[in-house]
């Protein structure tokens, strides 16, 4: 026993010795194969990975020796395919099963799994486990293939249990529509009956709540009839939620007045809400005090168009005169400003600044105060107050900022009476250098312009024209002028007047007529209310047309304004911002059709004061600096305080 167990090693290590040789050698191989590779985490990972296959073949080799290596290696690989597979359906089963018990019925998932697949969605980990443990055999490819089988089937079979629990969830969602739509309806007759047909929403709606509460049961859907499946419709638009909150505001609306309301009344009726105002005036004088926004002629603002409803409109002048905080003589250029009495920007301007003076000569400091912060207070008091009565024009508010700043610059250890003497030479130079000279200077440009045989056409009344026109008179340049008038205002005739009195040849015409005198006109003087910052000349309203027709005729347009009329605002049309005079001036007499326009109810005559002429129309704007493109307003705007301010 002893010989034949001693051979038996000895062949069994004979057997082995070349068997480990190989096994080192392969392996010394693989480590100079990693050694040439470059080490990323890639390579790491693949080094692992074909380092396990290789030690379960050396472990089986042990164990089988022969050709049994290569028929191991093989097995082990559509082993580790399989395990991968049978985990990826492990996984998915498992999300499957959790998706179907949140979103479908209890009762339901039971059915498809018992009917269907007969093995649950749990032996998918018992066969990865299976495979872990044990040794590699020709069974487990079969049992595989057979659970992932099985698998796939209860994959398919779930989502039609989805499907299923969303027909219904449809058909509870078009019986909730159904309701919403009658509540509409109710909703409409709520609004044009009073608060009985509230309450019958209230309740409607009351219901509709309780309905959405109470589930369907899964076996209810098949039962629906034919005539319910004609009534589906789509989803509530927009419009019909809309509504339906209407409605529900209405019914909590009239819930709060029965509480507030003592027993015995009847409940009132839903108050509409007010619409939103659409947009707000762009300058900073109309947002610190804006007037009314409707004229007092109007009986009701519905007729308003929303498209000119920031735009601001006097008041009557009755409002404003009795007012124990403004001084008299505001109050009576308050008046004056409503009425129309003074017309024109330079008007306007120094009939300002004559009352700012008498205001100042008046003004007591109170006990304990400042006079400089004081009188900044009282005189911002006595703007808004003409402002309410009309809009300021620009060269009003620029003169007002003047003032300001000069109010800022006062010394602090100056008597009063001096520093009241400070601000009312201030006001007499303004005027002076401002306007008195400042149209000297512009019509020292235009006189070089004006020779004889010129035939000047201007449109309504602008005093700066007139001081031209006068000038050159006194030059004895032989011209005439062509007078453009438009209704309602016909400000030409006053210019008429006084160029009359002066004897310079005239010729008046409306602006209807314009088209037939412009070829006849050498050059075009136009006024203007205020040059704005890009270039825009806001005039009185006429002005663009017969600079269009001008421009049509290739007849110059030369623009006389003052650099004290030159606005920071930026306008290209004439709706963003503008003044609504009152519209009973467009009403000629008892014949006219608009004699009754306040009575015929959604109409509203628009007079506009205003209006835009773009820089292409424009030749030049003739200054008192010089004569200078529309484009260069900004440039006067920076260099203001060093020309005279």
């Amino acid at each position: 026993m002893s010989l034949s167990f001693q051979a038996c090693k000895m062949v069994l290590t004979s057997e082995q010795v070349p068997q480990t040789d190989a096994q080192t050698l392969k392996s010394k191989h693989k480590k100079q194969r990693q050694r040439n590779r470059p080490r990323n985490k890639r390579n790491r990972l693949e080094d692992s990975n074909t380092t396990t296959p290789e030690n379960s073949a050396t472990d089986a080799a042990s164990a089988m020796p022969g050709k049994q290596d290569a028929v191991a290696t093989e097995k082990t690989r559509d082993q580790v395919m399989a395990e991968r597979e049978a985990k990826k359906l492990a996984k998915q089963a498992k999300k499957q099963k959790n998706a179907t018990t949140s979103t479908a019925a209890a009762p339901a998932t039971p059915t498809v799994s018992t009917t269907v697949s007969p093995t649950p969605a749990t032996p998918a980990t018992k066969i990865i486990t299976e495979v872990e443990q044990t040794t590699i055999t020709t069974k487990l490819t079969t049992t595989t293939t057979t659970k992932v089988q099985d698998a796939v089937v209860s994959k398919t079979t779930q989502p039609a249990a989805v499907n299923g629990k969303d027909a219904e969830a449809g058909d509870r969602t078009r019986e909730q529509i159904k309701a919403e739509r009658e509540a509409k309806k109710a909703a409409k007759k709520a609004g044009k009956g009073g608060g009985a047909k509230v309450e019958g929403v209230s309740q409607q709606l009351a219901d509709l709540r309780v309905t959405e509460q109470v589930p369907v049961p899964a076996n209810a859907a098949p039962a629906a009839t034919e005539a319910d499946q004609e009534k589906k419709k789509p989803a509530l638009s927009k419009a019909e939620r809309r509504a339906i909150q209407e409605a529900q505001r209405a019914a909590k609306a009239q819930g709060q007045s029965k509480k507030a309301q003592p027993a015995g009344k009847a409940p009132p009726t839903a108050v509409p809400r007010e619409p939103k105002r659409e947009s707000v005036s762009p300058t900073k004088a109309t947002a610190s005090s804006s007037p009314s926004k409707c004229p007092a002629s109007t009986p009701n603002g519905d007729c308003r168009v929303k498209l000119f409803n920031h735009l601001v409109c006097a008041k009557e002048d009755s409002q404003f005169i009795n007012d124990p905080l403004v001084h008299p003589s505001i109050a009576r250029l308050g008046v004056q400003y409503a009425r129309r009495t003074v017309v024109g920007s330079n008007a306007r301007c120094i009939a300002f600044l004559h009352a700012l003076r008498q205001v100042v000569h008046d003004f007591e400091t109170p006990a304990k105060k400042e006079f400089g912060r004081s009188l900044d207070a009282a005189v911002k008091h006595h703007v808004d107050h003409l402002h309410k009565c009309r809009p300021l024009a620009v060269s009003v508010s620029n003169a007002y900022k003047q003032f300001k700043n000069q109010l800022t610059q006062l010394p602090a250890d100056v008597p009063e009476t001096e520093l009241k003497e400070l601000l009312v030479h201030f006001i007499d130079t303004y005027i002076e250098n401002q306007i008195g000279k400042a149209a000297q200077a512009i019509s020292g440009f235009l006189q070089e312009k004006i020779t004889d045989g010129d035939v000047l056409l201007t449109f309504a009344c602008s005093s700066l024209i007139q001081f031209i026109c006068e000038e050159a008179k006194r030059r004895q340049v032989a011209f005439r002028v062509i007078v453009v008038d438009s209704r309602p205002g016909c400000e030409g005739q006053e210019l008429l007047r006084r160029l009359h009195a002066n004897g310079i040849p005239c010729t008046y015409v409306l602006i209807n007529a314009v088209g037939y005198v412009m070829a006849e006109a050498t050059k075009v003087l136009l006024g203007a209310h205020a040059l704005l910052a890009n270039g825009y000349v806001m005039a009185r309203t006429g002005t663009a047309q017969v600079a269009l027709v001008a421009n049509a005729h290739n007849v110059p347009v030369l623009v006389c304004c003052e650099t004290h009329k030159f606005s920071d605002r930026f306008q290209t049309d004439a709706i963003v911002y503008n003044e609504l005079s009152d519209p009973n001036q467009l009403v000629r007499g008892d014949k006219c059709q608009l004699s009754n326009w306040a009575a015929k109810g959604k109409l509203l005559p628009l007079n506009l004061s205003y209006d835009i002429t773009p820089p292409e129309l424009v030749s030049a704007v003739v200054t008192e600096v010089a004569i200078l493109p529309c484009t260069s307003v900004p440039v006067i705007l920076r260099i203001k305080p060093d020309i005279g301010y």
